[in-house]
Protein backbone atom coordinates (compact mmCIF):
# COMPACT_ATOMS: atom_id res chain seq x y z
CA UNK A 1 0.00 0.00 0.00
CA UNK A 2 1.38 3.42 -0.95
CA UNK A 3 0.25 4.83 2.42
CA UNK A 4 2.97 2.78 4.09
CA UNK A 5 5.73 4.06 1.82
CA UNK A 6 8.06 7.03 2.21
CA UNK A 7 9.49 8.99 -0.69
CA UNK A 8 12.33 11.37 0.12
CA UNK A 9 13.37 14.30 -2.07
CA UNK A 10 16.79 15.86 -1.53
CA UNK A 11 16.75 19.44 -2.80
CA UNK A 12 14.21 22.15 -2.09
CA UNK A 13 14.26 24.12 -5.33
CA UNK A 14 11.73 24.14 -8.17
CA UNK A 15 12.54 20.55 -9.19
CA UNK A 16 12.11 19.19 -5.68
CA UNK A 17 8.85 21.02 -5.02
CA UNK A 18 7.42 20.02 -8.40
CA UNK A 19 8.32 16.38 -7.74
CA UNK A 20 6.31 16.46 -4.51
CA UNK A 21 3.45 18.09 -6.40
CA UNK A 22 3.57 15.51 -9.21
CA UNK A 23 3.48 12.63 -6.72
CA UNK A 24 0.37 13.99 -5.02
CA UNK A 25 -1.27 14.65 -8.40
CA UNK A 26 -0.74 10.96 -9.17
CA UNK A 27 -2.53 10.01 -5.95
CA UNK A 28 0.53 8.87 -4.04
CA UNK A 29 -0.71 8.93 -0.44
CA UNK A 30 2.45 7.85 1.34
CA UNK A 31 4.89 10.06 3.21
CA UNK A 32 6.79 12.70 1.25
CA UNK A 33 9.80 14.32 2.92
CA UNK A 34 11.37 17.30 1.15
CA UNK A 35 14.80 18.35 2.41
CA UNK A 36 15.68 21.95 1.55
CA UNK A 37 19.07 23.49 2.25
CA UNK A 38 17.67 27.03 2.18
CA UNK A 39 15.44 28.46 4.88
CA UNK A 40 13.01 29.80 2.28
CA UNK A 41 10.05 28.03 0.73
CA UNK A 42 11.00 26.54 -2.67
CA UNK A 43 11.17 29.21 -5.37
CA UNK A 44 12.04 29.63 -9.04
CA UNK A 45 15.53 30.94 -9.82
CA UNK A 46 15.22 32.78 -13.18
CA UNK A 47 13.74 35.92 -11.58
CA UNK A 48 16.86 36.34 -9.41
CA UNK A 49 18.74 37.85 -12.36
CA UNK A 50 15.66 39.18 -14.15
CA UNK A 51 12.48 40.56 -12.55
CA UNK A 52 13.61 40.39 -8.92
CA UNK A 53 16.88 42.17 -9.58
CA UNK A 54 15.08 44.73 -11.72
CA UNK A 55 12.63 45.43 -8.88
CA UNK A 56 9.62 44.04 -10.77
CA UNK A 57 8.88 40.98 -8.62
CA UNK A 58 9.14 40.03 -4.96
CA UNK A 59 9.97 36.57 -3.60
CA UNK A 60 6.34 35.53 -2.89
CA UNK A 61 5.55 36.09 -6.57
CA UNK A 62 7.98 33.39 -7.68
CA UNK A 63 7.64 31.03 -4.73
CA UNK A 64 6.40 27.66 -6.01
CA UNK A 65 3.82 27.07 -3.26
CA UNK A 66 3.00 28.80 0.00
CA UNK A 67 3.34 27.08 3.36
CA UNK A 68 -0.35 26.22 3.44
CA UNK A 69 0.00 24.11 0.29
CA UNK A 70 2.70 21.95 1.86
CA UNK A 71 0.54 21.48 4.95
CA UNK A 72 -2.59 20.68 2.94
CA UNK A 73 -0.71 18.19 0.76
CA UNK A 74 0.96 16.59 3.79
CA UNK A 75 4.43 17.23 2.42
CA UNK A 76 7.00 17.22 5.21
CA UNK A 77 9.06 20.20 4.08
CA UNK A 78 12.21 20.64 6.18
CA UNK A 79 13.80 24.05 5.46
CA UNK A 80 17.41 24.53 6.45
CA UNK A 81 18.00 20.79 6.30
CA UNK A 82 20.08 18.92 3.80
CA UNK A 83 21.38 15.38 3.51
CA UNK A 84 24.99 14.60 4.35
CA UNK A 85 24.86 11.16 2.70
CA UNK A 86 22.55 8.42 1.51
CA UNK A 87 22.90 4.67 1.26
CA UNK A 88 21.16 3.12 -1.78
CA UNK A 89 21.59 -0.38 -0.34
CA UNK A 90 20.17 0.33 3.11
CA UNK A 91 17.69 2.86 1.62
CA UNK A 92 18.57 5.51 4.20
CA UNK A 93 19.41 9.23 4.12
CA UNK A 94 21.74 10.67 6.74
CA UNK A 95 20.83 14.08 8.17
CA UNK A 96 23.18 16.74 9.61
CA UNK A 97 22.50 15.66 13.19
CA UNK A 98 23.62 12.11 12.37
CA UNK A 99 20.15 10.62 12.38
CA UNK A 100 18.91 8.61 9.41
CA UNK A 101 15.71 8.66 7.43
CA UNK A 102 14.56 5.54 5.63
CA UNK A 103 13.09 5.73 2.14
CA UNK A 104 11.35 3.52 -0.39
CA UNK A 105 12.14 5.86 -3.28
CA UNK A 106 14.60 8.75 -3.42
CA UNK A 107 14.71 11.77 -5.75
CA UNK A 108 17.95 13.73 -6.10
CA UNK A 109 17.25 17.36 -6.96
CA UNK A 110 20.39 18.90 -5.52
CA UNK A 111 20.82 21.48 -8.29
CA UNK A 112 24.05 23.30 -8.98
CA UNK A 113 26.32 25.88 -7.40
CA UNK A 114 28.26 28.83 -8.75
CA UNK A 115 31.65 28.04 -10.20
CA UNK A 116 34.32 29.84 -8.17
CA UNK A 117 37.38 31.56 -9.56
CA UNK A 118 40.67 30.37 -8.10
CA UNK A 119 42.32 33.77 -8.05
CA UNK A 120 43.56 36.05 -5.25
CA UNK A 121 40.78 38.08 -3.65
CA UNK A 122 37.91 35.96 -4.98
CA UNK A 123 36.54 35.39 -1.46
CA UNK A 124 36.78 39.00 -0.29
CA UNK A 125 33.79 40.97 0.93
CA UNK A 126 32.13 42.69 -2.00
CA UNK A 127 32.61 39.71 -4.32
CA UNK A 128 29.24 38.22 -5.19
CA UNK A 129 27.83 35.05 -6.72
CA UNK A 130 24.18 34.48 -7.58
CA UNK A 131 22.40 31.16 -7.09
CA UNK A 132 20.08 32.03 -4.19
CA UNK A 133 17.65 34.76 -3.20
CA UNK A 134 19.93 35.81 -0.35
CA UNK A 135 22.89 36.22 -2.71
CA UNK A 136 20.81 38.25 -5.18
CA UNK A 137 19.50 40.43 -2.34
CA UNK A 138 23.04 41.02 -1.08
CA UNK A 139 24.25 42.25 -4.46
CA UNK A 140 21.16 44.38 -4.95
CA UNK A 141 21.72 46.11 -1.61
CA UNK A 142 25.31 46.90 -2.62
CA UNK A 143 24.27 48.77 -5.76
CA UNK A 144 22.73 52.11 -6.57
CA UNK A 145 22.82 54.53 -9.48
CA UNK A 146 26.19 55.95 -8.45
CA UNK A 147 27.92 52.58 -8.05
CA UNK A 148 30.25 50.63 -10.31
CA UNK A 149 29.60 46.92 -10.93
CA UNK A 150 32.15 44.67 -12.61
CA UNK A 151 30.80 41.38 -13.91
CA UNK A 152 33.27 38.60 -14.60
CA UNK A 153 31.69 36.36 -17.21
CA UNK A 154 29.33 37.10 -20.11
CA UNK A 155 27.01 34.12 -19.74
CA UNK A 156 23.29 34.28 -19.08
CA UNK A 157 23.50 35.30 -15.41
CA UNK A 158 26.16 37.93 -16.01
CA UNK A 159 24.34 39.49 -18.94
CA UNK A 160 20.95 39.50 -17.23
CA UNK A 161 22.33 41.09 -14.08
CA UNK A 162 24.14 43.67 -16.21
CA UNK A 163 20.92 44.54 -18.03
CA UNK A 164 18.92 44.80 -14.82
CA UNK A 165 21.62 46.93 -13.16
CA UNK A 166 21.79 49.30 -16.10
CA UNK A 167 18.04 49.71 -15.67
CA UNK A 168 18.63 51.63 -12.44
CA UNK A 169 21.70 53.50 -13.59
CA UNK A 170 24.59 51.37 -12.38
CA UNK A 171 27.89 51.75 -14.24
CA UNK A 172 28.55 48.22 -15.56
CA UNK A 173 31.71 46.63 -16.98
CA UNK A 174 31.66 43.03 -18.22
CA UNK A 175 34.91 41.07 -18.52
CA UNK A 176 34.79 37.96 -20.72
CA UNK A 177 37.58 35.53 -21.59
CA UNK A 178 35.98 34.47 -24.90
CA UNK A 179 35.88 36.66 -27.96
CA UNK A 180 32.11 37.16 -27.65
CA UNK A 181 29.40 36.76 -25.01
CA UNK A 182 27.54 33.43 -25.07
CA UNK A 183 29.91 32.15 -27.72
CA UNK A 184 29.97 28.58 -26.36
CA UNK A 185 26.18 28.49 -26.08
CA UNK A 186 24.92 30.34 -29.16
CA UNK A 187 28.01 30.60 -31.34
CA UNK A 188 29.63 33.74 -32.72
CA UNK A 189 26.70 34.69 -34.94
CA UNK A 190 24.32 35.31 -32.04
CA UNK A 191 27.14 36.31 -29.71
CA UNK A 192 27.56 39.39 -31.88
CA UNK A 193 23.89 40.27 -31.33
CA UNK A 194 24.23 40.24 -27.55
CA UNK A 195 27.53 42.12 -27.66
CA UNK A 196 25.92 44.90 -29.70
CA UNK A 197 22.88 44.92 -27.40
CA UNK A 198 24.89 45.54 -24.24
CA UNK A 199 27.22 48.08 -25.78
CA UNK A 200 24.21 49.98 -27.13
CA UNK A 201 22.91 50.15 -23.57
CA UNK A 202 26.07 51.64 -22.12
CA UNK A 203 27.90 48.55 -20.87
CA UNK A 204 31.68 48.52 -21.12
CA UNK A 205 31.95 45.00 -22.56
CA UNK A 206 35.53 43.76 -22.78
CA UNK A 207 36.01 40.44 -24.53
CA UNK A 208 39.17 38.33 -24.96
CA UNK A 209 40.06 39.62 -21.51
CA UNK A 210 41.71 37.61 -18.73
CA UNK A 211 41.26 38.36 -15.04
CA UNK A 212 44.31 38.04 -12.78
CA UNK A 213 42.88 38.85 -9.34
CA UNK A 214 40.34 40.81 -7.37
CA UNK A 215 41.79 44.06 -6.06
CA UNK A 216 41.08 44.38 -2.33
CA UNK A 217 41.20 47.52 -0.18
CA UNK A 218 40.76 47.24 3.58
CA UNK A 219 39.38 43.73 3.15
CA UNK A 220 36.75 44.73 0.57
CA UNK A 221 36.82 44.24 -3.19
CA UNK A 222 37.67 47.51 -4.90
CA UNK A 223 38.22 46.38 -8.48
CA UNK A 224 39.39 43.65 -10.80
CA UNK A 225 43.00 43.33 -11.88
CA UNK A 226 43.47 42.21 -15.48
CA UNK A 227 46.27 40.12 -16.95
CA UNK A 228 47.98 43.25 -18.26
CA UNK A 229 48.13 44.69 -14.73
CA UNK A 230 45.44 47.33 -15.19
CA UNK A 231 42.64 47.59 -12.65
CA UNK A 232 38.94 48.09 -13.39
CA UNK A 233 37.51 49.88 -10.32
CA UNK A 234 34.39 48.45 -8.71
CA UNK A 235 32.07 48.96 -5.78
CA UNK A 236 30.88 45.38 -6.25
CA UNK A 237 32.12 42.42 -8.27
CA UNK A 238 29.88 39.65 -9.59
CA UNK A 239 31.58 36.43 -10.61
CA UNK A 240 29.34 34.66 -13.12
CA UNK A 241 31.50 32.06 -14.83
CA UNK A 242 29.07 29.16 -14.88
CA UNK A 243 27.88 26.49 -12.49
CA UNK A 244 28.84 23.06 -11.23
CA UNK A 245 26.29 20.29 -10.59
CA UNK A 246 26.01 19.16 -6.99
CA UNK A 247 26.77 15.48 -7.58
CA UNK A 248 28.93 14.80 -4.52
CA UNK A 249 26.22 12.88 -2.66
CA UNK A 250 25.60 10.65 -5.65
CA UNK A 251 29.30 10.00 -6.17
CA UNK A 252 29.82 9.11 -2.51
CA UNK A 253 26.88 6.70 -2.71
CA UNK A 254 28.46 4.85 -5.63
CA UNK A 255 25.99 6.04 -8.26
CA UNK A 256 27.30 6.48 -11.80
CA UNK A 257 28.32 10.10 -12.38
CA UNK A 258 30.03 11.65 -15.40
CA UNK A 259 29.57 15.40 -15.53
CA UNK A 260 26.17 14.78 -13.94
CA UNK A 261 24.20 11.91 -12.47
CA UNK A 262 23.76 9.42 -15.32
CA UNK A 263 20.08 8.58 -15.78
CA UNK A 264 17.98 6.91 -18.47
CA UNK A 265 15.07 8.52 -20.31
CA UNK A 266 12.87 7.88 -17.29
CA UNK A 267 15.41 9.68 -15.06
CA UNK A 268 16.31 6.44 -13.27
CA UNK A 269 19.88 6.38 -11.97
CA UNK A 270 22.21 3.39 -11.76
CA UNK A 271 20.92 2.72 -8.24
CA UNK A 272 17.52 1.06 -7.82
CA UNK A 273 14.84 3.36 -6.41
CA UNK A 274 16.88 6.55 -7.00
CA UNK A 275 15.99 9.13 -9.66
CA UNK A 276 17.75 12.40 -10.49
CA UNK A 277 16.14 15.55 -11.84
CA UNK A 278 17.02 19.09 -12.85
CA UNK A 279 20.53 20.52 -13.14
CA UNK A 280 22.29 17.32 -12.04
CA UNK A 281 20.54 14.91 -14.41
CA UNK A 282 22.59 13.78 -17.41
CA UNK A 283 19.72 12.07 -19.18
CA UNK A 284 19.40 9.95 -22.27
CA UNK A 285 17.14 11.88 -24.66
CA UNK A 286 15.02 9.59 -26.89
CA UNK A 287 14.62 12.11 -29.72
CA UNK A 288 18.13 13.55 -29.73
CA UNK A 289 19.61 10.07 -29.25
CA UNK A 290 22.20 11.57 -26.94
CA UNK A 291 22.87 12.07 -23.26
CA UNK A 292 22.43 15.70 -22.27
CA UNK A 293 22.48 17.75 -19.08
CA UNK A 294 20.67 21.08 -19.16
CA UNK A 295 20.90 23.74 -16.44
CA UNK A 296 17.68 25.58 -17.21
CA UNK A 297 14.36 26.30 -15.58
CA UNK A 298 12.29 24.22 -18.02
CA UNK A 299 13.98 20.98 -16.94
CA UNK A 300 13.33 21.70 -13.27
CA UNK A 301 9.72 22.51 -14.11
CA UNK A 302 8.92 19.59 -16.41
CA UNK A 303 11.16 16.66 -15.47
CA UNK A 304 9.41 16.04 -12.12
CA UNK A 305 6.35 14.57 -13.85
CA UNK A 306 8.55 11.92 -15.48
CA UNK A 307 10.45 11.32 -12.25
CA UNK A 308 7.20 10.86 -10.32
CA UNK A 309 5.96 8.27 -12.82
CA UNK A 310 9.24 6.39 -12.56
CA UNK A 311 9.13 6.48 -8.76
CA UNK A 312 5.61 5.05 -8.90
CA UNK A 313 6.65 2.25 -11.22
CA UNK A 314 4.92 3.66 -14.30
CA UNK A 315 6.63 3.68 -17.73
CA UNK A 316 7.89 7.18 -18.52
CA UNK A 317 10.31 9.04 -20.78
CA UNK A 318 11.33 12.67 -20.72
CA UNK A 319 11.11 13.75 -24.35
CA UNK A 320 10.81 17.54 -24.15
CA UNK A 321 13.40 19.47 -26.08
CA UNK A 322 15.75 21.73 -24.11
CA UNK A 323 14.26 25.20 -23.71
CA UNK A 324 15.45 28.45 -22.19
CA UNK A 325 14.61 32.13 -22.36
CA UNK A 326 16.07 35.50 -21.47
CA UNK A 327 14.96 39.10 -21.16
CA UNK A 328 17.60 41.81 -21.50
CA UNK A 329 16.71 45.47 -22.13
CA UNK A 330 14.29 45.43 -25.07
CA UNK A 331 15.28 41.92 -26.16
CA UNK A 332 13.08 38.99 -25.27
CA UNK A 333 14.15 35.58 -26.52
CA UNK A 334 13.17 31.92 -26.44
CA UNK A 335 15.40 29.04 -27.57
CA UNK A 336 14.41 25.44 -28.15
CA UNK A 337 16.58 22.52 -29.25
CA UNK A 338 20.15 21.41 -28.75
CA UNK A 339 22.99 22.83 -30.84
CA UNK A 340 26.12 22.69 -28.69
CA UNK A 341 29.38 24.20 -29.85
CA UNK A 342 30.75 22.25 -32.81
CA UNK A 343 27.51 20.44 -33.63
CA UNK A 344 26.10 22.84 -36.22
CA UNK A 345 27.33 23.93 -39.63
CA UNK A 346 25.40 27.15 -40.25
CA UNK A 347 23.04 29.65 -38.66
CA UNK A 348 20.14 30.94 -40.77
CA UNK A 349 18.35 34.13 -39.71
CA UNK A 350 14.94 35.36 -40.76
CA UNK A 351 13.83 38.93 -40.10
CA UNK A 352 15.56 42.09 -38.92
CA UNK A 353 18.66 41.15 -36.90
CA UNK A 354 19.89 44.73 -36.47
CA UNK A 355 16.61 45.82 -34.91
CA UNK A 356 16.45 42.61 -32.86
CA UNK A 357 13.23 41.22 -34.30
CA UNK A 358 14.10 37.96 -35.97
CA UNK A 359 14.30 34.17 -35.88
CA UNK A 360 17.51 32.14 -35.92
CA UNK A 361 18.04 28.49 -36.79
CA UNK A 362 21.06 26.26 -36.22
CA UNK A 363 21.46 23.69 -39.02
CA UNK A 364 23.63 20.60 -39.31
CA UNK A 365 25.38 19.41 -42.47
CA UNK A 366 22.14 17.83 -43.75
CA UNK A 367 20.19 21.07 -43.24
CA UNK A 368 18.26 19.64 -40.32
CA UNK A 369 17.24 22.18 -37.69
CA UNK A 370 19.04 21.42 -34.44
CA UNK A 371 17.71 24.46 -32.59
CA UNK A 372 15.69 27.58 -33.16
CA UNK A 373 15.38 30.94 -31.44
CA UNK A 374 12.73 33.65 -31.61
CA UNK A 375 13.77 37.19 -30.70
CA UNK A 376 10.91 39.62 -30.04
CA UNK A 377 8.64 37.54 -32.30
CA UNK A 378 6.09 35.71 -30.18
CA UNK A 379 3.91 33.79 -32.62
CA UNK A 380 6.57 31.46 -34.03
CA UNK A 381 7.30 29.23 -31.04
CA UNK A 382 5.18 26.25 -32.05
CA UNK A 383 6.44 26.27 -35.65
CA UNK A 384 10.05 26.43 -34.45
CA UNK A 385 9.49 23.50 -32.11
CA UNK A 386 7.98 21.50 -34.97
CA UNK A 387 11.01 22.13 -37.18
CA UNK A 388 13.35 21.04 -34.40
CA UNK A 389 11.48 17.87 -33.45
CA UNK A 390 10.66 16.75 -36.99
CA UNK A 391 14.31 16.18 -38.00
CA UNK A 392 13.25 16.95 -41.56
CA UNK A 393 15.78 18.81 -43.74
CA UNK A 394 14.92 22.36 -44.73
CA UNK A 395 15.75 24.63 -47.62
CA UNK A 396 17.89 27.37 -46.02
CA UNK A 397 16.73 29.97 -48.55
CA UNK A 398 13.06 29.28 -47.84
CA UNK A 399 13.77 29.19 -44.13
CA UNK A 400 15.30 32.67 -44.34
CA UNK A 401 12.45 34.12 -46.43
CA UNK A 402 9.75 35.76 -44.24
CA UNK A 403 7.26 35.39 -47.07
CA UNK A 404 7.46 31.59 -46.83
CA UNK A 405 5.53 30.09 -43.90
CA UNK A 406 7.78 28.18 -41.54
CA UNK A 407 5.54 25.16 -42.01
CA UNK A 408 6.62 25.09 -45.65
CA UNK A 409 10.34 25.62 -45.11
CA UNK A 410 10.98 21.88 -44.97
CA UNK A 411 9.76 21.46 -48.57
CA UNK A 412 13.13 21.47 -50.35
CA UNK A 413 12.97 22.80 -53.88
CA UNK A 414 15.54 22.31 -56.60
Amino acid sequence: MSANRRFVIIGGGLAGAKTAEALRERDFDGDIVLLSEEDHLPYERPPLSKEFFAGKKTLPEFTVHDGEWFRDQHVDLRPGTTATAFDPVAHTVTLPDGSTLSYDKLALATGSRSRRLDIPGADADGVHYIRTIDQASSLLKALSADKKLVVVGAGWIGLEIAASARGFGVDVTILEHASLPLEATLGPEMGEVFAALHRANGVDLRTSTDVKSIAVTDGVASGVTLADGSVVPADAVLIAVGALPNTELATAAGIEVDGGVLVDAGLQSSAPDVVAIGDIAAATHPILNARIRVEHWANALNQPATAADTMLGKPAEYVRMPYFFTDQYDLGMEYVGHAPHGSYVSVVTRGDVDNREFLAFWLDGDNKVLAGMNVNIWDAGDAIKELVTSSAPVDPKRLADPSVPLTEASAITK
